[in-house]
């Protein structure tokens, strides 16, 4: 058998086991799928829709769903499927910034906590346990009565609440690992302290951080939604999911469609990140998920 035969039915064998892999998992599945539209809208929102998310016209008013607006339009004539598209930039950036935020900072004091013990260590944990004594949409609501509502201002008090589920996970994993075996046997080979971090103990301290990322990001979205709609994220006509649910609550009675779409679009979106990353966390941890 020739090598290029050899590579095709290899290719052929890892095609089949995806396939069956997905047809055995299609929650699994369906939820790729989903973020892959989300992830297309947010960043190329004009190949799923041509109409301008924040252009009113007054005698298209509170239309319903149908073939030439699929979502219906709003109270000012704007069509709903467009600002849904459009508002997967600001819910999901929002989001994605405050995660990596907060696992990039929470991963430095837990490392730092983890290697420098002593006076740094207790200080940090002390620092940690005031900002867990809060619940995280609580403490960004109070960080944003400081700094005012805003985008960026959004994304900072998400993420600074979200410090510590990193930086404890981090804190625990270097001291594990500073104290084992290959660590102790790197020493002995007088490696420098730098080359000892960045080669043996930062990439494994590091190992579980892209899991609680992708976890907490669908926590990150629903709370960047839930100061949204607070009117404490990016201002009307910004055509975010959580603004826009602000927006429709008024018009349930009338005109639900306005307000439901974008709950669906958190709901869904929140789901398919958690399925993908309990999917992920099972699969570091060894374990089969149905």
């Amino acid at each position: 058998m020739s090598v290029s035969s050899t590579d095709t039915s290899l290719s052929n064998f890892r095609a089949r086991q995806v396939v069956y892999t997905a047809l055995r998992r299609p929650g699994l599945l369906a939820a790729v799928v989903f973020l892959f539209i989300i992830a297309t809208g947010t960043i190329w929102p004009q190949l799923l829709t041509s109409y301008n998310p924040i252009a009113a016209d007054p005698l298209q008013a509170q239309l319903p769903p149908s073939v030439v607006h699929w979502f219906g339009t709003d109270q000012l004539g704007r069509d709903v499927f467009s600002r849904v598209v459009h508002g997967a930039r600001y819910s999901i950036l929002i989001g994605v910034s405050a995660v990596l935020i907060a696992a990039v900072v929470g991963s430095i004091l837990g490392l730092l906590a983890g290697l420098a013990r002593g006076i740094i260590d207790e200080a940090i944990t002390r620092f940690l346990d005031v900002v867990s004594a809060f619940p995280d949409l609580l403490l960004a609501l109070v960080l944003i009565s400081f700094t005012g509502p805003g985008t960026f201002n959004l994304i900072f008090a998400l993420g600074v609440a979200s410090i510590p589920r990193f930086a404890r996970v981090v804190r625990a994993q270097t001291f594990v690992i500073a104290e084992s075996g290959y660590v102790e046997q790197a020493r002995t080979f007088g490696l420098t302290p730098t080359v000892l971090v960045l080669r043996h103990i930062l990439p494994h301290a590091m190992a579980q951080v892209p899991i609680l990322a992708t976890i907490g990001l669908g926590t990150a979205i629903i709370g960047a939604a839930g100061l949204s709609f607070l009117g404490m994220g990016p201002q009307p006509p910004i055509p975010e999911w959580g603004a826009m649910l602000a927006e429709g609550r008024n018009y349930l009675r009338v005109a639900w469609w306005i307000g439901v779409w974008p709950g669906v679009a958190i709901t869904l979106t929140v789901i398919s990140v958690s399925v993908l990353g309990r999917q992920w966390q099972a699969a570091f941890e060894g374990r089969r998920q149905e």
